[in-house]
């Protein structure tokens, strides 16, 4: 039985985006997560799909799309043949009312497509388009394919991801889109300010999933200038504080601790009664615990092993010393600070009955996000935006019996 709150869709809910359009043309799981973002925040996020549907779709767990129906939620769903001009000449007429335009294609397609940069900015001088690749636009890599793995393996990420005596260890989630997804989302905002409060025009952001994973991995190239040395892979351990480490308990569980400050440490080694390592010549720096992290870790170790997960939890809150629980999902689902924060909601579902979904992030204080559609069936909203651009039922029928419009109602 889920302890998760059960929570609406808000389909009336308007957010800060509320009038900006986006046209989403991107694959996977980096534009999705960009548009869902901007989705959440009110932006109207129309979905241009292929006649299979986004490759989103696919991912499922017991023949269900749990993937897209919590990436797709927020968005309304039109469904095209691209190959077909017709499809091309119905993007064309929605691109003028449009603030954003996401694609995912390997460069060059877009412009095979007809829906060049040049060509979109000349129907809409104002538009924001994103352009996610794996490689980037340019450089000698930029007609590879992109996909995550291949960019976690070639940023450094796999590198220092593990234990130092085993292979590198690639993440087992879409780290490397996630982290673009984030970024596009933001970088996005920062070109619509442009056009917004300067009469700008539109402009082109370069978002490949390399260049934001490799950013977030902080000063690699300036350590290996200063010192010559590389990073290495250290399991949990940090390179730059100690004690860090996850630790087994006597249950089986684990728990993650971080002295990551000397008062932090100094109270640590008092709570576990061994106050005399403050001053212990192998531990009374930082410096000198990154040296001795083996002795350390053996010591702390000892102490946690001889208590449950829940009894070293209780006892170093206690003590004031940052610790916590390392949980698998059916812990999280249960811990009253999710549940309490609304961090994961249920929502209703018609294959699910209950569908547990994270809310929105980051909150606003005073014009907070908000779920408002649940993920739509493949073309579910074709007849709606094909009547706004004026096409006629029997046009519409017309191109619906030649493939040009697939999915959704007949």
């Amino acid at each position: 039985m889920s302890t998760l709150r059960t929570l609406d869709y808000q389909p009336e809910a308007r957010g800060t985006l509320d009038g900006i359009r986006v046209l989403d043309m991107s694959r996977l799981f980096a534009g999705n997560v960009l548009t869902q973002i901007l989705g959440d925040f009110g932006a109207e996020v129309i979905k241009i799909e292929p006649p299979e549907g986004d490759t989103l779709r696919a991912w499922k767990a017991e023949g269900i799309e749990t993937h897209w129906k919590i990436y797709g939620r927020n968005k309304k769903s039109l469904a095209l043949c691209l190959r077909d001009p017709r499809a091309i000449e119905i993007i064309r007429k929605l691109v003028p009312s449009a603030q954003i335009f996401v694609e995912s294609f390997r460069p060059g397609v877009l412009e095979q497509m007809g829906l060049s940069p040049l060509e979109l900015h000349a129907i809409n001088p104002a538009l924001v388009i994103i352009r996610i690749s794996g490689w980037g636009q340019d450089g000698p890599y930029a007609q590879r394919p992109g996909f995550g793995t291949v960019i976690e393996g070639l940023s450094g990420f796999a590198a220092i991801n593990g234990f130092a005596d085993r292979e590198p260890v690639l993440p087992p989630m879409y780290l490397a889109d996630g982290v673009a997804g984030i970024y596009g989302a933001s970088a996005a905002m920062i070109a619509l300010r442009e056009v917004e409060m300067k009469a700008g025009r539109g402009q082109v952001i370069d978002l490949p999933l390399l260049d934001p994973l490799f950013a977030i991995l902080g000063p690699q190239a300036a350590n290996y200038r200063l010192t010559g040395k590389v990073k290495p892979r250290t399991g949990s351990r940090s390179t730059n504080s100690a004690p860090r480490n996850a630790y087994r308990c006597s249950d089986g569980g684990y728990v993650s601790l971080s002295g990551s400050t000397q008062k932090m440490t100094e109270r640590l080694f008092r709570a576990i009664g061994r106050p005399e390592l403050v001053g212990d010549p192998r531990f009374r720096t930082n410096a000198d615990r990154l040296q001795h992290a083996d002795e350390l870790d053996r010591i702390i170790g000892a102490f946690i092993g001889a208590r449950t997960q829940a009894e070293n939890v209780a006892f170093f809150e206690q003590a004031e010393v940052t610790i916590g629980p390392i949980y698998d999902t059916p812990q999280i689902m249960a811990d009253p600070h999710v549940t309490e924060r609304e961090l994961l909601t249920d929502y209703p579902d018609a294959e699910m009955g209950l569908l547990p979904m994270h809310h929105v992030v980051p909150r606003l204080d005073q014009t907070p996000g908000s779920i408002r559609l649940a993920a739509p069936q493949l073309g579910q909203h074709n007849r709606e935006l094909l009547d706004e651009i004026g096409m006629s039922p029997g046009e519409y029928q017309d191109l619906k019996k030649a493939g040009v419009i697939c999915g959704g109602a007949a």
